[in-house]
């Protein structure tokens, strides 16, 4: 995928350190194991975790792991698995890693054949993600954790790419932002502010219905409820 010029709007963390590579299906497997704090790790340890507070553990788990990426790409993250996709599938199966591990006895994505350690943008959305839709009122149901999709035509055909939301649980005190990996090799991941980016970014990048490039919103299956 081609970098984003989106310059004005977004900006880079660090330039990556080196990292030794490790297999996709253990992606996230040398992370920093605990959760966002010691009371949550308590509960965490002490016994099952209610369906709502898991989510919400997760959730901010995934923010954590997609923010830091920003400063610099942590060292379990296989840079050959560094692309829009591979930032959600990271942040995601680290999250499960630290509040909810017995999750990843089994996969977390399905492609075609079913249950797979790997899915890249086009499969995560068709097959492990449900659409929101495209316009005002699925943006203002985003939560942490959900995913914009375009989709850019060209001459070899076309190319998916993602990004993933951050919201702050306090809306009123922090924007919704935007993380992803312009999918580069060697590319910085980024962000902004999602504001910002319906507003000011090159039209093909905007998240708005007028877009015809813009997919829409999503949310993991498994969050749905």
């Amino acid at each position: 995928m081609r970098v984003l010029m989106l310059t004005l709007l977004l900006h880079a963390g660090p330039p990556p350190s080196g990292t030794p590579p490790v297999s996709p299906a253990r992606e996230g497997a040398r992370s920093a194991a605990g959760p966002a704090s010691a009371r949550e790790a308590a509960s965490v340890a002490l016994g099952p975790v209610p369906l709502e507070t898991r989510a919400r553990l997760l959730r901010r788990e995934v923010a954590q792991v997609a923010l830091a990426q920003v400063k610099a790409p942590d060292a379990a993250w296989q840079p050959a698995q560094r692309d829009c996709a591979g930032l959600i599938r990271y942040a995601y199966r680290t999250a499960y890693r630290r509040v909810a591990s017995e999750r990843l006895a089994s996969p977390l994505w399905q492609d075609a054949r079913g249950p797979s350690d790997f899915a890249d943008a086009e499969t995560l959305i068709s097959r492990s993600f449900v659409p929101l839709g495209r316009g005002a009122d699925a943006l203002a149901q985003l939560r942490t954790g959900d995913v914009l999709a375009f989709r850019q035509e060209h001459d070899a055909g076309p190319v998916f790419h993602l990004m993933l939301v951050v919201r702050p649980e306090d809306r009123a005190h922090a924007p919704a932002r935007v993380v992803y990996h312009p999918g580069e090799a060697g590319a910085r991941v980024r962000t902004g502010i999602l504001d910002s980016l319906a507003t000011e970014a090159p039209l093909e990048w905007r998240p708005v219905p007028a877009n015809a490039a813009f997919l829409g919103f999503f949310r993991f299956k498994e969050w749905m409820s």
